[in-house]
């Protein structure tokens, strides 16, 4: 892992005393234990900030629209499918941007050490163990008992699109079912999946951390922000909650990329990914289309053909 952290920020040293960046958009060590927080190195005197390993879950890509200027990302595979959405909606100029690919292996859970130690007080990573300190008690975890959820079934753990590579390639997760979780989900009757979304939806405190962490929700205006017309009140409701969070989905179809990003910043632990990952298993199986896999490719409900699936309109 250190060969990977000297060689990233060698690359970005260079690009920066180059002048080919002017910033260059990674990962420092944060003030919380067992979570890094996004950084912007403007210096090449500054790079010893920059850091990799299983503490790097921010989805980079959500910074890079925002930032002016000429551009580095370090980049994982989820990532780097954003930024291909984000390129495919006209949202970014590839020459201003330059894509430092890393691979990855996952990233760790912070929620499920925090629900066997508490609250963390401190924390280290060694040899692929996690050590934790906690308000409960101490404990020490494998990497694997921490693994996202997102990590466990991600099929893209390398950059799609990248201007060089750091490090080695990581194998794909292999999956015996694809989609298992929505499959169990769809095989629920329709009373089951009410409780349980009606469930998740109580939990929604409508603060909006899983918005604005996501690298695809770059609206100027938010439509429950809207005021003409009002879509939804201040106050907080679980139908309301749902209304948010089924309207955010409906956006992203057809462009999430599952990074989980929307899950880890949550801090009610609601089940924000089974809408998504519904979405995308249906936008797979009707059009043929995962987000963020191809630049020329044009995401699946941002063009219209004569050729597209209408099963979905008529009553069985």
């Amino acid at each position: 892992m250190s060969n990977i952290i000297d060689d990233i920020r060698e690359t970005a040293r260079q690009l920066l005393a180059d002048g080919k960046v002017d910033v260059v958009i990674g990962y420092e060590k944060g003030s919380l234990p067992l979570k890094a927080t996004p950084c912007f190195v403007r210096s090449p005197q500054d790079i010893t900030k920059l850091i990799w390993d299983e503490t790097c879950e921010n989805n980079l890509a959500a910074y890079v629209k925002k930032t002016p200027g000429k551009k580095a990302i370090i980049a994982k595979g989820c990532d780097s499918r954003a930024l291909v959405v984000l390129l495919q909606e006209n949202q970014l100029v590839r020459e201003d941007l330059y894509i430092i690919g890393v691979s990855c292996q996952g990233v760790i859970d912070k929620k499920k050490v925090e629900a066997v130690t508490g609250e963390i007080i401190s924390a280290s990573i060694t040899d692929g163990k996690i050590s934790a300190q906690g308000m409960n008690g101490d404990k020490e975890f494998t990497f694997d008992e921490l693994k996202d959820a997102t990590c466990q079934t991600c099929r893209y753990p390398n950059p799609i699109i990248e201007d060089i590579h750091i490090g080695g390639t990581v194998d794909a997760a292999q999956q015996a079912v694809a989609f298992e979780d929505v499959i169990e989900m769809e095989n629920k009757s329709i009373q089951e999946r009410q409780v349980y979304f009606r469930e998740q939806m109580s939990k929604c405190i409508r603060c909006y951390a899983c918005r604005n962490a996501c690298p695809m929700c770059y609206c100027q205006e938010c439509f429950v922000d809207s005021n003409a017309p009002k879509w939804l009140t201040g106050g907080v409701d679980p139908a309301e909650n749902l209304m948010f969070q089924a309207g955010r989905a409906l956006h992203l179809a057809g462009r999430c990329v599952d990074c989980g990003a929307c899950s880890r910043a949550c801090p009610q632990n609601v089940d924000i990914r089974a809408l998504g990952r519904k979405l995308a298993k249906d936008c797979l199986e009707m059009y043929q289309h995962e987000s963020g896999i191809n630049v020329d490719v044009k995401p699946a409900l941002n063009e219209y053909s004569t050729e597209d699936p209408e099963a979905f309109l008529v009553k069985e």
